[in-house]
Order: structure tokens, then C-alpha cells, then sequence
């Protein structure tokens, strides 16, 4: 018996071995680390060439100014049901310089600004702001990404209070301070755990995307009102870099913003590491327009411009070297517009799904630089 599985192992062995050579895919464990979109931190992303095949231009349903408008229009409605942002609509409570256990060695920190908002089925939003001692009246406003609250970016938070910024500091639905409630649906009663199952409460008068924007919305109106900034200008990592790329497209107010490994455009989504969640994938919205063209409504207009930044060597999503794909296409048509700038950059000094000190110092620069 023993000598059987012998010979049997050492056929599937020689046989596997050998379809790893003709199909020219090299040995088979490689195949399927490739289908499976498995990857190492050292591992270089090639793209397929058939993306090559798609013309970017094309895809830009951005042809016009009066364009620009039309779309932003469309994508607020589509995530407000309303056809315009209300700025008259303020957070239901304001607390003024809390005490926070969690922030309390930060420097440079004057008080902590605490700002709740309640909306649909109950889902809330916690959020802090940070204002420094000696201040620069610039608000940064920052947004976590799906690994937990914002205090997971207390680093970057502190980063901008040393430089005298304000910090407005969101976490994402259902994470961080936010509760997550249980609601009835026509499938029972579902405690909102996941983004996932937000899809159980889309309707046609209601996009549970309000959930990701509508406090922003909220608190820099109250902001406006009682506090005196120069400029609000927005960062996010990961999940919070989908937000600040759509946020920035829909709200003129923020004037430059930093996409941390945030999104890329679909075509580009070559293995399962960046399909992304519930948010990034969303069929209705992204035919209003694409990425390509919020990247763009992100960038244009008086004084804004939008930049992303990837980690080459990310371990979680949107690696590799994404230059010179799709950023000339965006810069050159806001270029005929004359009104805007976009930039992506590329961070190779890591191998970590974070924003790093050499990411800080490129959005530090491109905040203090003039825009032409």
C-alpha cells in the first residue's frame, strides 16, 4: 500500500512539475500565488498588457467645465438624494475641550473639540478636533481607513499639530468610537457589523454612501461658522483615502487633498487585494462617472489640487508602480481646463500599508507650496 501512494505522489509530483514548465507559468505553487492575487512585500506588480488596450482618454466622461458640474451634481444626489450639499445642517452636539485619556500626551495641543452626529438607521459619527497651542488657522482634516478608529493615525495627527495645523479626525462607519447599531430590514433584525451590510438598506430615495460624507459635510459647516481657517485641506489612508478622493470631488471647499493607497481606477484592480469593500465597488455610483473622473473633480478649481500616494511595495492593496498610466491623461485635461492640478507619487522607502514620514513630508510640502 505504502509503495503505491509512493508511486502515486511521486506522478503527481513529475505531472504538476511538468505543466508548471509547458504552460510556462514556472512552478506551480508561483501559478497559484498569481491567481489568487497572493502577494509578497518584495513582490513586483507587472501589469497584464490588455489594460494597455484601454484608452484612458475615453473613459473620462469629463469633456468640458460645464461637465464638471453636471457630475458633481449627479454624485451628490446620488449619495444625498438632495441636488446640492446642505450647508445650513449642523452636528447634533458639540463638546468643547474634552478630556481624552488616548490624546492626552499629544504636543502642542490646546483642546479637543468633540463633534456628534446622528443620521439614518441610527448610525452616528464621533469625531475630534485637534487644536494646537500655537496655530497656523489651517485644518487638516483626516480619514481612518478600515483598520479601526482614528486613533490609529495619532501619529499623523501629531505630525500636523506640531506644524501648527488643526486636525478634524474622522473614523470610518461603524468603526472607531462609531456604534454600530441593529436595525429592522425586511430580512429581520441585522446589527450593522460590516460596510458589507449596507447593502441591505439601499433603496431608491436612500445610499447608505451618506454614511461616509454626510458628517464631513456637517462638521466643516459648523466649522465655518466658529472657527476661523484659511483653508481646509483633506488626507486619508486606505479606506480613508477612497473618502478623501470622493469627499474632494463633491465638496469645493477642500482645497488640497492626499489619497493615501486609497483607490485606483477599476482596470487597474488586477488581482483580489484591491477590489476593495462595499464602498469602492459600487455599480450604480461608478456609472455616474469613474475614478478617473472624481480624480479630476477632485483636482479642479481655485487654489485645489488632488495627489495620491502609493506605497510600492504595499501589502495590502494598490501596489506596484502605478506612474505614468493614467496621471498624464487626468493632468493634461486639467491643463485645457487651466484651472486645477493633480500629481501621484510613488513611496518606496517601505513595505507597509501606512502613511509614512517621507508621505508626511510630501503632503507638508505640497500644502506649504503656492499652487501656480
Amino acid at each position: 500500500m505504502k509503495k503505491k501512494i509512493i508511486i502515486f505522489v511521486t506522478i503527481f509530483l513529475i505531472i504538476s512539475f511538468g505543466l508548471g514548465i509547458f504552460t510556462g507559468y514556472g512552478p506551480i505553487p508561483d501559478l497559484v500565488k498569481e491567481k489568487l492575487g497572493i502577494k509578497s512585500q518584495n513582490l513586483e506588480k507587472n501589469f497584464d498588457s490588455y489594460y494597455y488596450e484601454n484608452d484612458f482618454s475615453s473613459l473620462i466622461h469629463v469633456n468640458t467645465i460645464d461637465d464638471i458640474s453636471k457630475l458633481r451634481s449627479n454624485f451628490i444626489y446620488f449619495i444625498m438624494n438632495e441636488n446640492d450639499l446642505s450647508y445650513s445642517k449642523l452636528p447634533f452636539k458639540i463638546d468643547t475641550n474634552i478630556q481624552d485619556k488616548n490624546f492626552h500626551d499629544l504636543e502642542n495641543l490646546k483642546q479637543i473639540d468633540k463633534f456628534s452626529i446622528l443620521m439614518d438607521y441610527d448610525v452616528n459619527s464621533i469625531s475630534y478636533l485637534f487644536l494646537p497651542e500655537n496655530s497656523n488657522d489651517e485644518l487638516i482634516i483626516y480619514n481612518q481607513g478600515h483598520n479601526g478608529g482614528f486613533i490609529n493615525g495619532k501619529k499623523t495627527i501629531q505630525f500636523f499639530l506640531n506644524e501648527g495645523y488643526s486636525v478634524l479626525a474622522f473614523s470610518m462607519p461603524l468603526l472607531g468610537m462609531n456604534n454600530q447599531p441593529i436595525i429592522d430590514t425586511e430580512f429581520g433584525k441585522i446589527k450593522l457589523i460590516s460596510h458589507d451590510y449596507f447593502q441591505f438598506i439601499e433603496s431608491t430615495n436612500f445610499s447608505p454612501l451618506k454614511f461616509y460624507f454626510e458628517p464631513i459635510t456637517l462638521s466643516l459647516n459648523y466649522v465655518e461658522n466658529n472657527y476661523d481657517f484659511n483653508n481646509f485641506h483633506m488626507i486619508g489612508i486606505s479606506g480613508g483615502g477612497w473618502i478623501t478622493t470622493v469627499y474632494s470631488a463633491i465638496d469645493e471647499r477642500v482645497s488640497k487633498s492626499f489619497s493615501i493607497a486609497g483607490s485606483v481606477p477599476l482596470f487597474l484592480r488586477t488581482s483580489l487585494n484591491d477590489l476593495g469593500d462595499y464602498e469602492q465597488t459600487l455599480p450604480n455610483f461608478y456609472k455616474i462617472g469613474n475614478y478617473l473622473d472624481l480624480y479630476i473633480l477632485a483636482s479642479y478649481g481655485d487654489d485645489r489640487k488632488h495627489i495620491q500616494i502609493f506605497n510600492k511595495n504595499d501589502p495590502c492593496c494598490f501596489s506596484g508602480d502605478l506612474r505614468g498610466i493614467f496621471d498624464d491623461d487626468i493632468q493634461l485635461i486639467l491643463e485645457q481646463f487651466g484651472n486645477g492640478n493633480y500629481t501621484l507619487y510613488l513611496d518606496e522607502t517601505h513595505a507597509e500599508h501606512k502613511i509614512s514620514d517621507y508621505s508626511l513630508d510630501i503632503i507638508l510640502n505640497e500644502i506649504k507650496k503656492p499652487n501656480i
